[in-house]
C-alpha cells in the first residue's frame, strides 16, 4: 500500500477518468418507484453489503433484485458493475445477460462485455467487443475500449496480443489521441515489440506532431535505450516556438532519464512565473547543481524588493537548497502575510532544526500550534511537522507526545490519527495502529485512505485476511482505479492464497504507478509462483526507486533474491 504522495512534472499521457465498467458504485441507489417489496428488500440488502465491503453478497443481492423486476435495465447494469468490481465472472455474465435483454447496446455495456471476455480468456469475443467500441461513431468509444483493456485481462500478454490484432485490423481511429494512449497502454502491458509497432505507425501517420516524439522517447526509455531516447529528446528540445505544456513534458522526460539539470534548463526557456521558478529550483537541487541553483537564486533576488509573499517564500526555499540556512531564515521571516505566512513559519522551524537549534525549533512550533489567529490546518501541520522531526531525531517519546498534544487540541483529527496510526504500525504495535485508523472510520466511515491503510495493515501484519479484504473492497468501491488500493487488493489476495488473481492486480497497480512497494509485492508473488527471473527484474526496479523500502527488504529476505 504505497502511501507517499509524489509531486511530479506533467506526464505524457493523460489519466483516463472515464466511468466505464469500473465506475464507482458507492452511494445508496434509489430503487424504481414500482419496485416490488421483495426486490426492494434485495436492493437495500445489496447496498448495505456494498457499504460493508462484501462485494460477493452485494452482487448476489443486486442480481436477485434485477431478476425480480422484469424489464429493469438499471438494476441489471448495477449488478453487472458490482460483480465485475468483485471479480465474480459467473455473476457478471448472468447480470450482463439481463442487461443486454433490457437495454439497447451502449458503450458501457460493450466495455463490460470486453472486460468479462478478457477475464474469461475468450479472446476472440473480447476482440470483437473491443473492435465494436473502437469503430463506434461515438468519439468516446475508443476510451471505453482502452479502459476495458487496462483493467480487464488476467494475463497482460493475452491483452497485448488482442491489442496487436486490433492494430493489424485497422480498427484504431485515425486520430492522434487514441494512438498515443494505446501506445502508452502497450508500454504498461510490458510488450516492447508491440509498443515499437504502434510508435512506428504513429510516426508514419502523424510525422510532425511533437507528442509523437514524446511517445517515441518514452518507449525508448522504457526499452532501456537511454542514448537513443536522449537523441530524439535533444531534437525535440530545439522546437521553436514551444508551447508551455510541451516544455513541461520535455523537462519531465529529461528528469526521467536522470538528467534533472537539463530538465531545469529546458524550463528556463520561455516566460517564467513562481511555479516554474520553484520547479527549476527543485530540479537543480535534485541534480546537486549548486552553481546553477546559485545563479537562479541571484536571479530571484533581483525582484526581492517587492514584498510579494510567494516570491519571498520561494527565495527561502532556494536558500535552503543551497544550504544557506541563515539567509533562508531571513527570507522566511520576511513573509509578512497571506497563506504563505503559515508555510514560512513551518519552514523556519525546519531550518532551525537543520541548524541543530532544536530548542528554538520546538519553540517556533509551539508558538504556531498555540496561535489562534492561524487557520486550523496550519496549526495541525505544526504538530505533524514536530512529530516528523522528532522521528528523524530518533526521539520516540517526543514523536508520540507531539501527536498526543495535537489530538488534545484537535480530537479525532483524521490527518493526525492517520499519521499516528502509521507510526504505531512502524513500531509493530498493530493494535494501536488499528485503533487510530478505526477512530477515523467512526467519524467518516467512507474515508478511503483509512479503509485502505487498515485493510492493508490487517492483510500484511495479521491473519485477519477476510476482514482486510472487506475493508479494501470498501475503498475499491469508492476509488477503483487508485494504484495504492489496487496494490492492497493484490496483496490481500496473495495472503489469501489466490495467487493468479493477486498477480493480475499487482501488475495493474505497477503499470499505473511505478512504486517500490508495489514492485516488491509483485516480485514476491512472482517468486513464490516460480517466475524467479521476472521477479528479480521487479526487485531491481524497486531498488532503483527506493532501496530502503521496508516491504522490499522483507521480500528480499523472504525470497533470498
Amino acid at each position: 500500500m504505497p502511501v507517499t504522495l509524489r509531486f511530479s512534472l506533467p506526464t505524457l499521457l493523460p489519466t483516463l477518468l472515464f466511468a466505464v465498467c469500473f465506475a464507482p458504485v458507492a452511494g445508496f441507489a434509489r430503487p424504481p418507484a414500482t419496485t416490488p417489496p421483495d426486490a426492494l428488500a434485495a436492493t437495500m440488502a445489496g447496498e448495505y453489503a456494498l457499504r460493508a465491503g462484501r462485494l460477493d453478497e452485494a452482487a448476489d443481492w443486486y442480481l436477485q433484485a434485477a431478476r425480480s423486476v422484469e424489464g429493469d435495465a438499471g438494476l441489471a447494469e448495477r449488478a453487472t458493475r458490482i460483480s465485475l468490481l468483485g471479480n465474480d465472472n459467473k455473476r457478471s455474465g448472468e447480470a450482463l445477460k439481463l442487461w443486454r435483454k433490457r437495454a439497447p447496446r451502449s458503450l458501457a455495456m460493450g466495455a463490460a462485455e470486453a472486460t468479462l471476455a478478457l477475464r474469461d480468456d475468450r479472446l476472440q469475443e473480447a476482440r470483437r467487443a473491443l473492435e465494436a467500441l473502437l469503430r463506434d461513431p461515438d468519439p468516446k468509444g475508443w476510451r471505453y475500449a482502452v479502459e476495458a483493456m487496462s483493467s480487464g485481462g488476467k494475463d497482460p500478454k493475452a491483452t497485448a496480443r488482442v491489442l496487436g490484432e486490433l492494430v493489424d485490423s485497422g480498427a484504431i481511429p485515425d486520430d492522434l489521441q487514441p494512438w498515443l494512449v494505446l501506445g502508452g497502454l502497450a508500454q504498461r502491458l510490458g510488450d516492447a515489440a508491440l509498443t515499437e509497432r504502434i510508435v512506428a505507425a504513429v510516426i508514419q501517420h502523424f510525422p510532425d506532431q511533437p507528442r509523437v516524439a514524446l511517445l517515441r522517447i518514452s518507449q525508448l526509455r522504457e526499452a532501456d535505450k537511454p542514448d537513443q531516447a536522449r537523441a530524439v529528446l535533444e531534437s525535440l528540445a530545439r522546437t521553436e516556438p514551444m508551447a508551455p505544456d510541451l516544455r513541461l513534458s520535455i523537462a519531465a522526460e529529461y528528469d526521467a532519464l536522470g538528467d534533472s539539470a537539463t530538465a531545469a534548463a529546458v524550463l528556463a526557456g520561455g516566460p517564467q512565473d513562481d511555479q516554474l521558478y520553484g520547479l527549476r529550483a527543485s530540479l537543480l537541487a535534485k541534480a546537486g547543481d549548486k552553481p546553477a541553483l546559485g545563479k537562479l537564486y541571484e536571479e530571484l533576488k533581483q525582484g526581492s524588493a517587492n514584498p510579494d509573499p510567494s516570491r519571498r517564500l520561494l527565495l527561502g526555499q532556494a536558500a535552503e537548497f543551497l544550504d544557506r540556512h541563515a539567509e533562508a531564515l531571513e527570507w522566511y521571516r520576511s513573509v509578512a502575510g497571506g497563506p504563505q505566512r503559515a508555510q514560512a513559519r513551518l519552514r523556519i522551524a525546519k531550518v532551525l532544526h537543520d541548524l541543530d537549534r532544536d530548542d528554538e525549533s520546538w519553540t517556533a512550533l509551539r508558538e504556531l500550534q498555540a496561535d489562534a489567529s492561524v487557520d486550523d490546518d496550519a496549526r495541525r501541520d505544526g504538530y505533524l511537522l514536530e512529530a516528523e522531526l522528532r522521528k528523524d531525531d530518533g526521539d520516540a517519546e517526543g514523536e508520540l507526545d507531539a501527536y498526543a498534544r495535537g489530538l488534545a487540541a484537535y480530537p479525532d483529527e483524521p490527518e493526525l490519527l492517520y499519521s499516528r496510526g502509521l507510526m504505531w504500525e512502524r513500531r509493530d504495535d498493530i493494535a494501536r495502529a488499528e485503533a487510530d485508523l478505526r477512530r477515523i472510520l467512526v467519524a467518516d466511515p467512507e474515508n478511503i485512505a483509512a479503509l485502505n491503510a487498515l485493510g492493508y495493515t490487517l492483510a500484511d501484519r495479521t491473519d485477519r485476511f477476510d476482514e482486510a479484504l472487506q475493508l479494501i473492497d470498501r475503498a475499491r468501491v469508492a476509488d477503483p482505479d487508485n494504484p495504492a488500493i489496487i496494490d492492497s487488493h493484490g496483496w490481500v489476495l496473495y495472503r489469501l492464497g489466490r495467487n493468479d488473481e493477486a498477480l493480475a492486480e499487482l501488475r495493474r497497480a505497477f503499470a499505473l504507478q511505478k512504486d517500490a512497494e508495489i514492485g516488491a509485492h509483485l516480485g514476491e508473488v512472482l517468486w513464490v509462483t516460480g517466475h524467479e527471473d521476472e521477479a528479480r527484474r521487479y526487485f531491481e526496479e524497486a531498488r532503483k526507486l527506493d532501496p530502503d523500502n521496508r516491504s522490499l527488504k522483507r521480500a528480499l529476505e523472504k525470497t533470498g533474491a
